[in-house]
């Protein structure tokens, strides 16, 4: 038997290289193209982003008109994707929807297999303008309405509230949902984006890359984190009991949801922009028991908890901003697919120019020297 030692969960272990992101967890450092996440958000649109991930490098005004005319052009999905969306039972947790959706998809593109590079990219491409509308069709037909189609003429994030909700959105409300898009796109390698790059690496084509992605992303340890938040907060019920209940979680040494992160020992640097921004919504909108209590919550962890470097995480205000946008609670992992599919259509067209097939080995720790032995003497 071997002693080699087993990194449970793939931590520490790295397999790859990458020029896009770069974390520095104990420092609370997230960049993009070496650029800090803080003035991607401040500075930068989520297409603008979308590009540099796509070619490695910030666009100059030509080519990111050129890339937004793109995305605008096949933001429409078939018909026939439609009106199958329309079939789909309204109990459909929206995150398998959306899984079923990107494979059809799929079968409806006649270049599917093509696996050259601008092949894969120009499917990318495609994929992070339909995104938003196929997860704002989902939304309409669970609530029993019918999807909006897309407009030209609003950018990436005003066109997908646009279609959720039906009518155009606020400048303050598109920029603030830009700004979310923006914080989510990329991760390096977290669960998604590996299961992405392990389906690639098959030489499988982009949209089973993308669909795998999907499923992976779809799991409550992933995508769900700040929906888990807002079920918190509706728990607590109001600012009066946070203090009680937060107590009462860190005695029995439960989880409190959005604080804690795989990678970050200090502060998510997503988490400090998102917490301006839902302060200042909770202010104009008069929304503040939601953001109240949360800023609450925050001062109990950093007097209880950071010791042991656990912070709120990017989860832990997201979703109280997209409530303050009117999203509703199941709706949360599909926006984050919605932001993420850049960073997966980037680690994928990254990965495969360099592609190794993802073998890794595992430790036996079964029986040996047995033998078989009839199913009649058993």
């Amino acid at each position: 038997m071997t002693t080699t030692p087993i990194a449970r969960g793939l931590e520490g272990v790295v397999f790859t290289e990458s020029k896009l992101t770069f974390i520095d967890g104990e420092k609370g450092i997230l960049t993009h193209l070496g650029i800090p996440i803080q003035e991607w958000a401040e500075s930068s649109s989520f297409e603008e982003l979308s590009y540099a991930l796509l070619h490695g490098r910030l666009p100059n005004a030509k080519e990111l008109d050129h890339f937004d005319h793109d995305l605008r052009q096949h933001r429409y999905v078939p018909q026939e994707l439609i009106e199958n969306i329309k079939l789909y039972p309204r109990r459909m947790n929206p995150m398998q929807a959306l899984r079923t959706a990107v494979s059809h998809l799929g079968m409806l593109d006649p270049h599917s297999e093509d696996d050259t590079h601008e092949g894969r990219y120009r499917i990318g491409v495609h994929l992070i303008a339909q995104f938003a509308t196929i997860i704002a069709a989902i939304a309409r037909v669970k609530e029993g309405k019918e999807p909006v189609a897309p407009r030209k003429d609003l950018g990436h994030a005003a066109n997908f509230l646009y279609m959720l909700k039906g009518h155009v959105p606020t400048e303050e409300e598109a920029r603030l949902f830009d700004m979310a898009l923006i914080l989510h796109a990329d991760h390096s390698m977290n669960a998604s984006t590996f299961t992405a790059i392990a389906t690639i690496s098959t030489l499988s084509d982009m949209y089973s890359a993308i669909t795998s992605a999907v499923g992976s992303l779809k799991g409550p340890l992933h995508g769900g984190a700040n929906e888990a938040v807002m079920d918190m907060l509706d728990d607590i019920g109001s600012l009066s009991h946070v203090d009680d209940y937060i107590g009462g979680k860190l005695e029995r040494k439960e989880k409190i949801m959005g604080v804690g992160h795989r990678v970050y020992k200090y502060f998510d640097p997503r988490s400090r922009v998102l917490r301006d921004y839902a302060a200042l919504v909770a202010e104009k909108q008069g929304k503040s028991n939601y953001y109240q209590m949360l800023e609450r919550i925050e001062g109990i962890v950093l007097e209880k908890l950071s010791a042991k470097k656990l912070y709120p995480n990017v989860d832990f205000y997201s979703g109280v901003v997209y409530s303050d946008l009117g999203i509703k609670k199941e709706f949360f992992t599909p926006i984050f697919a919605l932001a993420r599919i850049s960073g997966w259509v980037a680690s994928v067209l990254e990965y495969v120019e360099h592609n190794r097939l993802l073998r890794p080995n595992a430790l036996y720790t079964g029986p040996v020297d047995q033998h078989y032995v009839e199913i009649e003497k058993r």
